[in-house]
């Protein structure tokens, strides 16, 4: 499946345990690019645990690694249950890494709420700013993620100042390095380094999410923001201050199933 070209290989695991698919050996064969099927990442389907949930995802970055979420790999599994008849597309629930979240279908796009935000660092001046770099900001969205805003997205360096970013040691457990900017005809731009495939990858969910809230708190955006990724594809994100402190979200976009079949263990 693809989300706005963040792409995923879905393994159904909800009525026999795909334990063959869950070793980071076979995940980074299967995620391979040429010798694999070639992936970002890959997702097993399962039956929840919690009885707040319709159905349960568990995802692995392109490396093995296990995240506790991947906002395209969500909506692609929001597509998915629908598609499969596994939801009511109107109104469901998906059981992640970070905990129940509401999801739904809408004007036949999957948008699904995320977890509360609370660790927002608008200033990150842990981090020296490079040439060119305007702002740098910190969000936890799911995963950690750090937001540099830049005049212009297509001159960034995002695979050698986004893997410096990624690796810096005043992020102990790394971060996504995103880079945001208004482009040419006035609409927002991102690109995304993203931890785990350890490459620029052509959208990233949890990252459009981390900088739509960061553009919000500088003044740049408002409620409702829509954000093109690499692939040209767009991203939209709601965000609203909650009353007890932190921030809500709801992210929207494609998931878009771009073949099924049979895979033979590589």
């Amino acid at each position: 499946m693809s989300g706005s070209g963040n792409d995923f290989v879905f393994i159904d695991g909800r009525t026999e345990r795909a334990t063959e698919f869950e070793s980071a050996g076979v995940i980074e064969r299967i995620c391979a690019r040429g010798t694999g099927v070639g992936a970002d990442g890959l997702v097993i389907l399962t039956t929840p645990q919690s009885s707040d949930a319709d159905l349960a995802l568990t995802y692995y970055n392109a490396d093995g690694s296990l995240a506790d979420l991947c906002g395209n790999a969500t909506l692609c599994t929001a597509s998915l249950a629908a598609r499969l008849g596994a939801v009511d597309p109107s109104g469901f629930a998906l059981e992640t890494g970070t905990g129940v979240l509401r999801a739904r279908m809408r004007a036949g796009l999957p948008e699904f709420d995320f977890p509360e935000i609370h660790e927002v660092v608008p200033s990150l001046d842990a981090i020296e700013r490079a040439a060119g770099e305007e702002r740098l900001g910190f969000a936890t969205a799911g995963i950690p993620h750090v937001v540099i805003r830049v005049p212009d997205v297509t001159a960034c360096d995002v695979a050698g100042r986004g893997r410096a970013v990624r690796y810096h040691g005043a992020l102990p457990q790394g971060a996504n390095a995103n880079f945001v900017a208004r482009g040419a005809d006035g609409s927002w731009r991102i690109r995304t380094y993203e931890r785990g495939v350890e490459a620029e990858t052509l959208a990233c969910g949890t990252g459009s999410v981390a900088s739509a809230l960061m553009l919000r708190i500088w003044g740049e955006a408002g409620e409702d923001i829509e954000l093109k990724t690499a692939s040209g594809r767009t991203l939209g994100i709601r965000t609203s201050p909650l009353a007890g402190g932190g921030w809500s979200a709801s992210l929207r976009g494609e998931g878009r199933l771009v073949f099924d079949g049979i895979l033979g263990l590589l």
